[in-house]
């Protein structure tokens, strides 16, 4: 039987005032009980005739959505600009940090997509091979380098903090790969980590591989072709051409300026850059957090 809802709701009530029972009204209108439930607390506490005018009024034309204000939507693009085209977290951690106003990611997104291409998101769910995990600071360390053309960066992070060191070197070679690490463990990993993980390239052995001993327990090389292996630092230094020194080719004579660019970056990271795997906190903020 085809009807319009306002004869059912008119039928509904009619039944329950014979007495009969909500879950049977629902079976016999062909509609959910919480539904009948609603109808029929709204007809009492309105009364029929009101009742079903405000349902036509409600059904008239579609909702309008939610208005954003003009000033909001430039604060977010502004924000994904100034941010080095960040995500939607990080665009919903500095509004409300920087103008006190929340909005959903969903929403944020929504916005973004007026004036930005956005990315479908990766897919989840792929099968990949072991990486090591930590509970603790200092636990693992990943090592890794980055190609500038006549200069190289040396990159390291650790995965439970994300605290991070860069080093800017003329060569790829393992006597700079040693001054790389006694430099990152002096100023930034505490002199010693438990774990430390590289891949198998040439500057990560010799006095590389010599001086390890000093600073952690165990030394261990990531598969080769598993860079989910070195997901966190393959995180990091895409976050390091995206946000700091850029997918560019350097000169020898550039070395000085790319140390102070990384330099700064690295102040910004620790301090400014709130991340995602730390609820979003800086690494330094979330490291006396847990201290």
């Amino acid at each position: 039987m085809d009807m319009k809802n306002t004869t059912r709701i008119t039928l509904s009530w009619e039944l329950f005032e014979q007495g009969i029972t909500k879950s049977k009204i629902a079976a016999t209108l062909g509609r959910n009980r919480q539904t009948i439930r609603l109808w029929i607390r709204g007809i009492q506490q309105y009364g029929l005739m009101p009742f079903l005018d405000m349902y036509e009024q409600s059904k008239k034309g579609e909702r309008k959505g939610r208005q954003i204000d003009a000033l909001v939507k430039r604060y977010i693009w502004s924000i994904r600009e100034r941010e080095y085209q960040c995500c939607g977290q990080k665009i919903q951690y500095f509004l409300q940090l920087e103008h006190g106003i929340h909005l959903s990611v969903p929403k944020i997104y929504e916005i973004l997509s007026e004036k930005c291409v956005i990315r479908t998101k990766w897919q989840k769910n792929h099968p990949r091979g072991p990486v090591p995990t930590a509970s603790a600071p200092r636990e693992v360390i990943q090592m890794d380098s980055i190609d500038f053309g006549e200069l190289f960066a040396f990159t390291a992070v650790d995965i439970f903090t994300r605290e991070a060191d860069v080093f800017m070197t003329p060569q790829l070679t393992a006597a700079y790969g040693a001054l790389f690490l006694q430099r990152s463990m002096q100023r930034r990993f505490d002199n010693h980590v438990f774990l430390l993980q590289t891949d198998g390239g040439s500057e990560f052995k010799a006095e590389f591989g010599e001086m390890l001993p000093a600073y952690c327990e165990y030394h261990r090389i990531a598969r080769p072709y598993k860079k989910n292996e070195q997901s966190y630092i393959e995180s990091f230094n895409r976050t390091v051409r995206k946000e700091c020194l850029g997918w560019n080719k350097y000169r020898l004579s550039e070395l000085e300026e790319c140390n102070e660019m990384v330099e700064l970056f690295l102040k910004r990271y620790h301090y400014h850059r709130p991340h995602l795997g730390l609820e979003m906190k800086t690494p330094l903020s979330y490291v006396s957090q847990e201290g």
